[in-house]
C-alpha cells in the first residue's frame, strides 16, 4: 500500500505519457518517407517532438543537430518528471541522471578523438545540466582533443580514471569509454544499496546488473573477434561486477580461443535460457543483447508499477525510441532500406 500511496501519481503521469511513444506502424510510415525534411515533418506532427522540431529550417538537419533536439526531448521528459516527483523519487531521478552525464562526457570524448575544428555545441543542453550536474559544459564544447577534455572535467567524479589513463599514456578513445562506462555502473551499483530497499532494490538490480553483463559479454566478443586480445587485457576492459554471469564462466570466455567458443559458452549460461542462446556463427551480439534488455525492463515494470521500476522502465524506452528515430533517420538520408 505504501508504493500505490507514494507512486501513483506519477505511475499515473508516466502511463499518460507513454500513449505518445511511437508505435511499431508509425516507425514503419516514417522509414517509407524518401528524404529527411519529410521524415522531421512526421516527428513534428507527433507530441513529444512538435515543440522540439519547430521552426528547424531543413538546412539545419544534419545528424549532429537532429541527434542534439532528440535529446532534448529525452531531457524534456527527464525534467518533467523530476518537477513532478517527491523527494524519494527524485533520489533515484538524481541517481539515473548520471547516465545522461556520461554520454555527454563520451560524446566529447569522441570529438575529441576526432579531432574536428569544429567546437562541440553544447548549448542546448546548457539550462538542463546547469540545474542537475557539475559538468561545464561551456568548457567542454570548447575542447579538441581528448587531453583538453580530461582536463576540462577537473573537479568530476570522471576526472580521476581519466587522467590515471593519461598519465599512463593510454588515454585513446576506447580506454576512455571503457573507464567511464566503469564508473557509472559502479557508482550505481554501490549507490542503489544506499537509495532502495526490498522489491524494488531487487528489480532494479536486475536492470542495471543485466546491462552490465550484456556489455561485458559484447566487450569479451569484440576483443576476441576484433582486436584478438590476451586473457589479461580482456579482464582490465570488463566491469568487474556480475548478475547471472559466474566468475568461471566469465574466465573461460576471456580463454576462449574465438567469438565461436564464447558464443557456445554464452548458450550454456544463465541467459542461454534467453534470446542469447539461438546464437548462430558470425551474428553480431547487439541486437540479441538489446532484446534481452527490453525484456527485463518490460518484465520489472509490469511487476511493480507503483516503485522506481516505472520510471527507470520509462526513461529507458524512451532513450531506445531515440535510437530508432536516429537508426530510421538515417536510412532515410542513405537510401537504406528500412530495418526497424
Amino acid at each position: 500500500m505504501g508504493s500505490l500511496i507514494h507512486y501513483s501519481g506519477i505511475s499515473t503521469k508516466i502511463r499518460a505519457m507513454e500513449r505518445w511513444r511511437i508505435k511499431p506502424e508509425q516507425f514503419e510510415q516514417m522509414a517509407a518517407l524518401e528524404s529527411v525534411p519529410e521524415a522531421v515533418r512526421f516527428l513534428r506532427s507527433l507530441p513529444p517532438y512538435e515543440k522540439i522540431f519547430s521552426g528547424v529550417e531543413d538546412k539545419e538537419l544534419h545528424r549532429g543537430r537532429i541527434e542534439q533536439l532528440l535529446n532534448l526531448a529525452q531531457y524534456e521528459d527527464f525534467a518533467s518528471l523530476y518537477q513532478f516527483a517527491n523527494m524519494k523519487q527524485r533520489r533515484f531521478l538524481d541517481l539515473y541522471f548520471m547516465h545522461y552525464e556520461i554520454g555527454i562526457v563520451k560524446t566529447c570524448l569522441r570529438n575529441g578523438a576526432g579531432r574536428r575544428e569544429a567546437a562541440q555545441d553544447l548549448s542546448g543542453f546548457k539550462e538542463f545540466f546547469d540545474r542537475h550536474s557539475s559538468v561545464d559544459l561551456a568548457q567542454l564544447s570548447q575542447c579538441r582533443f581528448i587531453d583538453e577534455v580530461i582536463s576540462g572535467l577537473k573537479g568530476t567524479i570522471y576526472y580521476s580514471p581519466l587522467e590515471s589513463l593519461r598519465q599512463k599514456g593510454q588515454a585513446v578513445l576506447p580506454a576512455c569509454e571503457t573507464a567511464v562506462d566503469m564508473l557509472y555502473f559502479k557508482t550505481v551499483w554501490k549507490i542503489k544499496e544506499k537509495y532502495l530497499s526490498g522489491q524494488e532494490k531487487k528489480d532494479l538490480t536486475q536492470c542495471f546488473g543485466t546491462r552490465m553483463d550484456m556489455l561485458n559479454l559484447q566487450w569479451i566478443c569484440r576483443a576476441k573477434k576484433y582486436y584478438h586480445l590476451p586473457e589479461g587485457e580482456i579482464y582490465a576492459m570488463i566491469i568487474p561486477i556480475s548478475l547471472h554471469l559466474k566468475k568461471t564462466e566469465i574466465r573461460a570466455m576471456a580463454q576462449a580461443e574465438d567469438v565461436e567458443q564464447v558464443y557456445a559458452l554464452i548458450r550454456n549460461s544463465w541467459y542461454g535460457r534467453l534470446d542469447l542462446g539461438n546464437l548462430e556463427k558470425g551474428q553480431s551480439l547487439e541486437e540479441p543483447c538489446r532484446e534481452v534488455i527490453d525484456r527485463i525492463y518490460e518484465l520489472t515494470s509490469r511487476k511493480e508499477p507503483y516503485s522506481a521500476s516505472v520510471l527507470n522502465s520509462y526513461l529507458y524506452f524512451k532513450e531506445r525510441e531515440i535510437e530508432k528515430i536516429i537508426t530510421t533517420i538515417e536510412r532515410i538520408r542513405y537510401g537504406v532500406a528500412a530495418g526497424i
